[in-house]
């Protein structure tokens, strides 16, 4: 069988953008010769949809456009992604369903199985689980086909499988002689190589032929990097689709032979690919064509401004330089050395008067006592103020610059540093920051190496370093993995650390920092826990006193 493989980028909501894209896909694939094409899950949606889908009139409009295409299709069969519904008295009534149609109607449906209820996956809102799966006799084939979830509970790969039943097996029990999965998975480092691996295990283990397709694109926090797959019965990979943008794959089961491109590349280029494919994809979307950053003189702006270099190019990165009293005069040459190999545009206002001033007219209030922290904070806070007015103004989207480590115990001032329409960085780790840098670096200095070396610091007081308040960065990530990624309480990680109050420090800051991350912008995610929707826990709470 000739499948066409249609990688596409929707945008959530956009019904007639699209099925556009399904229907060129589509047309591509007849022009092709193929005798089915296939789209990703929730195509005609986008994914994910979240509470659109209990507006009637959005259901409405989806079962139309359902309908719409399924009328222009001919002799070759088109798979694609929608939401149809049931009238069944308990539950939603909404299904996550792959939709079969040629010949100018849908032929087949095929409901989602396992409806997915972790990490960033909230399904179980919305759709109810299907009732059965079937195959579908199609040109000779029996097609079994799934739904993204559906094919992740192999229990051949599996240690441990979150679901008790297999509908793929049941596919395979039932005759299928190919397997079609349609997905929208969403990117972390390490998981394409883990998929590839699973999904040629499942077809080795069965003899069975498999395509699967998924979306590409950036929806807010999540990141879908593409990478379809196809893989012959003896679990070889025969396709693989581009990351980070659409693509077309012609898989002929009968005639394809092996391919050894690798799935996955280094920790670095993965994560900065995918950090500056995501604010490239949240500024498309949002129609955002020039972008603000606040540049320190520090790592972590640095690193930002480098990214939004590479996805919207320098003539649409703006950033300030705010220095105040306490600001070394190698941050601002620092700063001046990136904003030249970067070749972007700046402006150089100092904070201090405004500071001098607020502190003036604060100070009846305050019986003229400013608690340290207070006049920290104060600073941060009117960086954050000239930072919102410079993008108000100018309509500019303003990056928050924070890393993961800072965010994490806290290390970061509400409405100063933490302003922003997007966080960049928030789930990259300290330690990795400087990775990544020096990735950058690699061939040639780009981020000045006086940046890289010297040693970090939010220059709100003279003298001052992260370290007066925190572990040294290595150590303090190792922790911080422990507790936020591995889930690991106090006793393990001290087992392994062997400094019982550091880390009683670090996981005190981290719990009593949640009221912070619930107002922190979004952030990308390129980890498999990262703060946000992945990651829900309570801000008032008495587990850890």
């Amino acid at each position: 069988m000739k499948i066409a493989l249609c990688q596409l980028n929707s945008i959530i909501g956009k019904l007639d953008y699209n099925k556009d894209k399904i229907l060129k896909g589509y047309r591509k694939g007849v022009e092709a010769g193929a005798d089915l094409v296939i789209c990703p899950e929730l195509s005609l949606v986008g994914y994910p949809p979240r509470d659109l889908l209990e507006k009637d009139e959005f259901r409405n409009a989806v079962m139309n456009k359902t309908k719409e295409i399924a009328a222009l299709t001919g002799d070759t069969a088109l798979l694609f992604g929608a939401i149809t519904e049931d009238n069944d008295l308990i539950g939603t009534n909404i299904h996550n369903s792959a939709i079969l149609c040629f010949n100018g109607k849908v032929q087949f449906v095929q409901n989602k199985s396992l409806i997915p209820n972790y990490d960033v996956f909230d399904e179980m809102r919305y759709f109810e689980a299907a009732k059965d799966v079937d195959v579908f006799e199609f040109k000779g084939e029996k097609l079994g086909i799934s739904i993204c979830e559906d094919i992740w509970n192999d229990e051949d790969y599996w240690y441990r499988r979150r679901y008790s039943e297999d509908p793929v097996k049941k596919l395979i029990d039932k005759g299928a002689t190919i397997l079609l999965n349609i997905s929208a998975s969403p990117y972390s480092y390490g998981k394409r190589e883990e998929r590839r691996e699973m999904l040629s295990v499942l077809c080795k283990k069965d003899s069975i032929p498999l395509a699967y397709v998924c979306c590409v694109g950036a929806q807010t926090d999540l990141i879908f990097d593409g990478a379809s797959m196809c893989f012959n019965p003896e679990g070889e990979l025969i396709k693989l689709g581009k990351t980070y943008e659409e693509d077309f794959i012609i898989y002929d089961t009968n005639n394809d032979g092996q391919i050894t491109n690798r799935t996955e590349g280094t920790f670095e280029e993965e994560v900065l690919n995918s950090l500056i494919f995501g604010l490239r994809e949240y500024c498309t979307k949002l129609n955002f064509k020039d972008v603000a950053i606040g540049l320190s003189g520090g790592m972590d702006s640095a690193l930002v401004a480098y990214i939004a270099v590479q996805a919207l190019g320098s003539e649409h990165v703006y950033v300030m330089l705010m220095p105040s009293k306490y600001s070394s005069e190698g941050s601002v040459k620092d700063a001046m050395k990136l904003i030249e190999n970067l070749g972007i545009s700046y402006k150089n206002v100092s904070i201090q008067p405004a500071v001098d001033k607020i502190k003036e007219l604060l100070a009846p209030a305050f019986n003229n006592e400013f608690a340290e922290i207070t006049e920290e904070n104060l600073q941060a806070r009117v960086r954050g103020v000239y930072l919102m007015a410079f993008s108000n103004n100018y309509n500019y989207l303003l990056l928050a610059t924070g890393n993961k480590s800072e965010l994490a115990v806290g290390y970061c001032t509400l409405y100063g540093d933490m302003n922003g329409g997007l966080a960049v960085i928030a789930d990259v780790y300290k330690s990795d920051v400087y990775r990544l840098a020096n990735y950058i670096n690699r061939e040639k200095e780009i981020i000045p190496s006086e940046i890289i070396n010297k040693k970090p610091s939010a220059e709100l007081k003279p003298n001052q370093t992260d370290q007066d308040t925190l572990p040294p960065y290595n150590l303090l990530d190792k922790i911080l993995r422990m507790y936020l990624e591995d889930n690991k309480e106090f006793n393990e990680i001290t087992s392994e650390i062997g400094n019982e109050e550091i880390v009683k420090k670090v996981l005190r800051m981290v719990d009593r920092s949640e009221f912070k991350r619930n107002q922190a912008p979004p952030a990308l995610r390129v980890s498999r826990k990262a703060f946000g929707y992945g990651r829900r826990f309570p801000i008032v709470q008495g587990w850890r006193n």
